[in-house]
């Protein structure tokens, strides 16, 4: 009796199926991979070197029952113009008072003092962000 073969022989007939989808699923794994890692690099790139204004609140100090002050330290490029957003919460954490600031002095830093009115007695304040215009 004679032994019955149910493969071909290894490497007489090329690269085998599997061999062949094994090269392009490594294909378009790196391909992939690069675009991906381009797109990160992008949107890192663009967050960093898009803000043009960016602002620190040092510290906010509850005047009255209708007022607090917050000292902001803003940093931007010397032609930069944009708002910040001030907002200020009562103990329960209703908004009791907002303002959007205009940052549109010259220079690179600025320490300024701002007051927001509020509706009612408010135990913090909070810089929500600034953007440029």
């Amino acid at each position: 009796m004679s032994a019955v073969r149910e493969q071909l022989p290894e490497g007489r007939y090329g690269r085998s199926a599997d061999e062949r989808a094994d090269r392009k699923l490594k294909i378009v794994g790196a391909v992939l991979g690069t675009l991906f890692l381009a797109m990160i690099g992008w949107f890192g790139w663009h967050y960093v070197g898009g803000t043009k204004i960016s602002a620190e609140m040092i510290k906010f100090d509850v005047v009255s029952d209708t007022e607090v002050q917050v000292h902001l330290e803003i940093r931007k490029d010397a032609d930069a113009t944009g708002v910040c957003t001030l907002r200020s919460r009562s103990e329960d954490g209703a908004e009791v008072g907002r303002k959007d600031v205009p940052v549109e002095e010259a220079g690179g830093r600025l320490d300024k003092v701002y007051s927001i009115r509020t509706t009612a007695k408010a135990t913090n304040a909070e810089l929500l962000g600034c953007t440029a215009r």
